[in-house]
Formats: C-alpha cells, sequence, structure tokens
C-alpha cells in the first residue's frame, strides 16, 4: 500500500516508536490520527504534525477505543492504515509475576488492539483494501528471564496478528507484526519491575551505557522506516535484523 494520501491512526503516538511512525506517516503524506493517554502532548504533538488530530485514549478501556476510531473517521472519514503501538514494559519472573499486572498487559497488549481491529475491519472491507500493524517485541521470538509474562502477551499479540492476515487476505487487509528490538524510547524508564526482575535490565543501564548488548539498540526512526516499509510491501513479520531471526 502507497502511503501517500492514505489515513493513519497510531497509538501509542506520543512518543517513541509510535510518535516516530506518525511523524514518518505525515512526511511521506499521510493524514494521521494521534492516539494515547496524554491530551497535552497529543496537542503539542499535533501542532508539530500538519493536519493531524489528537485523540486522547487509554486502550485498556474498549470503550475508549471503540470511540478513537469512531473520531478519527469522523474526521478523515475513513481509516487506512492502523498501527497499534501503545504499551508499557514489565520486568519480572514467573515466580514474582503480580496476576493484576499481568492482566493489565492483557488489557494492553491483546484486547486493546483486537477492539481496535475489529473496529476498523468492516470499513477496511467494504473498501476492498486496509493495513494494519501490531507491534509485537523481539523477546517474543526468546526465552529471556524476567520477562515471561510480558514476551508471552507479546508472542500471543503477534500469533493473533498471523491469524487474521489469514483470515482477511481475501479482503484485501493486510495484517503485520513487528519485533523490535531494543530501541531508544522511554519504554524502559516507564517499565514496571517486580522483586528482582530479571538476570539483566531490558533497556539502558546506568550511566548511559548499552555495552551488554551484543548490538546497538536502534533508534525509534529505524524502527518506524522499518513499518511504513512494511506497510508499503505488505509483509507478514517486520524483524528489523537479519540476527533476530529465528535461526540466524
Amino acid at each position: 500500500m502507497n502511503v501517500r494520501d492514505r489515513v493513519a491512526l497510531v497509538t501509542g503516538a506520543s512518543s517513541g516508536i509510535g510518535l516516530a511512525t506518525a511523524r514518518l506517516l505525515s512526511a511521506k503524506g499521510a493524514r494521521v490520527a494521534l492516539a494515547a493517554r496524554s491530551k497535552d502532548t497529543l496537542d503539542a504533538i499535533s501542532q508539530e504534525i500538519p493536519g493531524s488530530l489528537p485523540v486522547p485514549c487509554d486502550v485498556t478501556d474498549p470503550a475508549q477505543v471503540t470511540a478513537m476510531v469512531r473520531l478519527a473517521e469522523e474526521r478523515f472519514g475513513r481509516i487506512d492504515i492502523l498501527v497499534n503501538s501503545a504499551g508499557q514494559g514489565y520486568d519480572a519472573t514467573i515466580e514474582e509475576t503480580d496476576l493484576a499486572q499481568f492482566q493489565r498487559l492483557f488489557d494492553l497488549y491483546l484486547a486493546g488492539p483486537l477492539v481496535a481491529m475489529q473496529a476498523v475491519i468492516p470499513a477496511m472491507r467494504r473498501r476492498g483494501e486496509g493495513a494494519i500493524v501490531n507491534i509485537a517485541s523481539g523477546s517474543a521470538l526468546m526465552h529471556l528471564p524476567g520477562m515471561g509474562a510480558y514476551a508471552a502477551v507479546k508472542a500471543a499479540l503477534a500469533h493473533l496478528s498471523l491469524t487474521a492476515r489469514e483470515e482477511l487476505k481475501d479482503d484485501g487487509i493486510t495484517v503485520s507484526v513487528v519485533y523490535p528490538y531494543v530501541t531508544l524510547t522511554n519504554f524502559d524508564r516507564n517499565t514496571i519491575t517486580e522483586g528482582g526482575g530479571g538476570e539483566e535490565p531490558v533497556g539502558e543501564q546506568p550511566g548511559g551505557s548499552f555495552d551488554y548488548l551484543p548490538h546497538p539498540p536502534d533508534t525509534p526512526e529505524f524502527l518506524a522506516g522499518k513499518i511504513v516499509e512494511g506497510i508499503e510491501r505488505g509483509a507478514a513479520e517486520i524483524i528489523p535484523h537479519e540476527w533476530m531471526k529465528p535461526g540466524a
């Protein structure tokens, strides 16, 4: 799908990968609806991105997700591209995983994207085209101590996405899943940690060092480029680096 003159709805658009993706889509000629919890932040960003629509939304609330889609459709007339990028990290061993936090991960990474997909699919089907992108995690491809709950939900999102891709392929709707590597965002700063957490952190170490990582972290702009490229070519799985692929 050529993104020029398309309408894109991006969740998690107040920072990180979501914001970088919204900026790039706009730069390539798309009109963008920006969704996140912080109204003030979205209002400021909307002044930067020409013609964008700020839509405050907590994606763990199905009613707010449905309203988010409706507002975007009322403003732009349609939604051609949905990017589910809202998220928060959770670092805990299996033994110390808090059930309430695990439920929140489910609502954030599975229920929220599912409701958003269900809201945009009927109109996309009527037009015979659409693109949906769900942001999973590279951790879904690995077994990292301290990230079991987070990785499990992200792996479930990937499975949900690829199943939807098969179900919707005859309707002209492409569904893609992205597996980001460690990225230079506020994600780690906002990660909730239970007890001792994992054996190693998933983000920046004190003092600004990423020396523990086998490869340097990516920038949000790099990931945004991969995401938009994936939309343009209708990719099923967007894995940023060859060395991340299973068996590499």
